[in-house]
């Protein structure tokens, strides 16, 4: 069965009509999906918001969300739900263009997971999978921020809504019986908490795992370039590695040079960077260390921390497969590393929360491995 559309579908013409719509929402969730562009700018550019209540939908234009206080106000409110399938790059659009942080969200490509779907299965799969119905997915690459948009592409923004709620609702009755409904609103607020944790310039060089093997005084400097880089990337709205890649902001860390000649040594440093920003990048490298807010990059595993991580899995792939929850959520491999360089404690996030009743049983297996 294909898709089609239906009749109740409309578009939202000012904020004062946006605001009402909104104010029927009482109890229901709010189904939330958004299209965007971004090539070659830092910041998505919003295309079009799509919204769900019930068997009501809507589109919206950004300039008509982006007035309507009553939006801004639903979508921070962690007492209304707002339901999202693979949530990450509509939350960062919301953060960036809207200064607002979702609050109440409920990622639906996790509940699938949780329910037995798979891992980070396709929306357009699923539904097919739950509903049989074949979405047309043609528009995906289109064009959203021209105007006015093709019926295909309103059929195609539809569609990412309109199954939202059923899915939720099968997703619920499927987590009800595995005694796991809490684990979807837990797992979706941690999600969600590490996106604005990542967002943080002044932490951001914590993502060059490159940078692991440079010293400490080599790391300090490697989070001031990429606190910078950071901050220069949001103000040109320029892709990162569009200022600066991370292996050149490495090698000026390592290399640390001290003069506009040291910095011509560096390699893969263009000329015209040099020119540009010389003397600041000559600033921030000389520049007297922090003593606050700094932590040093996780290094990889070591061979042996290799094998006992192999050995600490395979205990979380029992539990997982014996709930029919992808290891991927039970146990993220960035996670779990931490756990292994750390060693046991029960106080781990990887072992609190949902994961922890579901790991009760096995606990003393994980703690054995890990003293060893």
């Amino acid at each position: 069965m294909t898709s089609d559309t239906t009749e109740h579908v409309h578009w939202i013409e000012s904020p004062l009509e946006l605001d009402q719509w909104l104010s029927s929402m009482a109890s229901e969730p709010l189904a939330v999906d958004t299209e965007f562009e971004r090539v070659s700018t830092f910041f998505p550019i919003p295309g079009l918001v799509q919204l769900g209540i019930g068997k009501r939908y809507c589109l919206v234009d950004p300039g008509v969300a982006e007035a309507s206080e009553v939006f801004r106000s639903v979508m921070g409110d962690a007492s209304k739900t707002k339901l999202f399938y693979a949530m990450s790059e509509d939350l960062e659009l919301f953060r960036h263009w809207l200064k607002v942080r979702p609050a109440g969200v409920v990622d639906l490509q996790i509940g699938a997971g949780l329910a037995g779907a798979g891992f980070s299965v396709g929306y357009a799969k699923l539904v097919e999978s739950l509903f049989g119905v074949q979405l047309d997915k043609s528009a995906t690459r289109s064009d959203w921020v021209s105007r006015p948009l093709s019926p295909e592409q309103e059929q195609y923004a539809l569609d990412d809504v309109r199954f939202l709620v059923p899915l939720q609702e099968w997703v619920c009755a499927r987590l009800g019986e595995k005694g796991l409904l809490d684990a979807l609103n837990e797992e979706s607020a941690r999600f969600a908490a590490d996106l604005y944790e990542q967002d943080d310039p002044h932490n951001h060089y914590l993502r060059l795992r490159g940078g692991w093997a440079l010293k400490e005084r080599q790391q300090r400097v490697l989070q001031r370039l990429t606190e910078w880089r950071e901050l220069e990337s949001r103000e040109r709205d320029r892709p990162r590695n569009r200022v600066l890649p991370d292996p050149v902001l490495i090698a000026l860390a390592e290399a640390m040079p001290d003069s506009r000649a040291g910095l011509k040594q560096v390699s893969d440093l263009p000329p015209v960077v040099i020119r540009r920003y010389g003397d600041t990048l000559l600033e921030l490298i000389q520049a007297p260390d922090d003593s606050g807010l700094f932590q040093s990059i996780r290094p990889p595993l070591s061979r042996s921390q290799q094998q006992l991580y192999k050995q600490v899995k395979q205990i979380f792939v029992k539990v997982a497969n014996s709930q029919d929850i992808p290891i991927e959520i039970l146990a993220p491999r960035k996670r779990l590393e931490v756990l292994v360089q750390n060693g046991f404690s029960p106080d781990d996030a990887l072992l609190q929360g949902w994961r922890g009743e579901l790991l009760n049983g096995v606990l003393s297996e994980i703690e054995a491995a890990l003293t060893l």
